[in-house]
């Protein structure tokens, strides 16, 4: 149950990505994620819905 909920550490390995980018797509409301305390909490299906929505399209 809980391996669906990351810090943003786990899910900057997750996308593989660094931590700022993560926080600059929850600060652009671009991913979905939860504050908890002083940290941010992000379930992988909003990474997931994430990566789907931003898939780039072929014609």
């Amino acid at each position: 149950m809980f391996d669906n909920i990351l810090t943003v550490a786990q899910a900057a390995e997750y996308l593989k990505v660094c931590e700022k980018t993560v926080r600059r797509l929850i600060a652009k409301q671009e991913l979905a994620a939860s504050k908890v305390g002083k940290s941010w909490r992000i379930q992988k299906i909003d990474i997931d819905k994430y990566l789907s929505e931003t898939r780039n399209k072929q014609i």
